[in-house]
């Protein structure tokens, strides 16, 4: 569908190649036992992925800081979970969280196999909101970073995805243009209305079980992009 216009296929990160919910949640695992805490993983994790998502639309939005951001939700499900916790722990917790996460290296299914399959004719390249230090070990740990010519972060656009102009930043350093491009991520709000916004091409990849929409073409399996390009 897109072979003949797409010369430039941009990747979001996390919950699109990076299996973020598997990784995080191995990384809870290892924190919480080492800290001692008497609690679940399922229990916390049940309360603390919503709580998540929603902190990083806070974030996204520009109305909590990096540091608010890693706190907060940590915070919120241990209270929501009526599990008390000292805040001194709760800092280092995340502290640990962020030291762990990047170690851990699993990608979604088919991830290699279709970046093998586009670098031969595309430039590939990851616009993310994560934080730059922790995307670059995601993607050197998962052993993915070679595929991909450019990554643009919110940090260094000093804007996050749906801004434009985080999306025009990395245009400007693929040395492309919008109709030639193509956005493919998880998040409607962030990746596909941001993307479309700006002029891309987008192609939804539907890792929350999201209702049908009418903004683009949405797939369930990475391997699907074959289809499209």
């Amino acid at each position: 569908m897109f072979k003949e216009v797409v010369t430039d296929v941009f990747f979001d990160l996390d919950h699109t190649l990076w299996d973020f919910e598997k990784n995080s949640a191995i990384t809870f695992g290892k924190i919480l036992l080492e800290n001692k805490l008497d609690i679940e993983l399922e229990d916390f994790l049940k309360v603390y992925i919503p709580i998540n998502l929603e902190y990083w639309k806070l974030f996204r939005e520009e109305k909590i800081t990096k540091e608010e951001l890693r706190f907060y939700r940590l915070k919120k499900a241990f209270d929501t979970l009526e599990y008390k916790v000292q805040n001194q722990l709760v800092h280092k917790l995340s502290d640990d969280y962020i030291a762990h996460l990047s170690s851990f290296n699993h990608l979604f299914p088919n991830a290699i196999e279709i970046l093998e399959y586009l670098k031969p004719n595309y430039q590939l390249h990851i616009i993310t909101n994560g934080f730059q230090a922790v995307q670059e070990r995601k993607l050197k740990n998962s052993n993915i970073r070679d595929y991909f010519s450019y990554v643009v972060d919110s940090e260094m656009a000093g804007v996050k995805k749906p801004n434009p102009e985080i999306f025009k930043m990395a245009l400007h350093k693929a040395n492309t243009i919008p109709k030639k491009s193509i956005m493919i991520g998880d998040s409607i709000e962030a990746d596909i209305l941001g993307a479309k916004a700006v002029g891309f091409h987008t192609l939804h990849f539907n890792t929350h079980n999201e209702s049908r929409h009418d903004y683009c073409d949405m797939i369930y399996d990475l391997n699907e992009i074959k289809k499209y390009l």
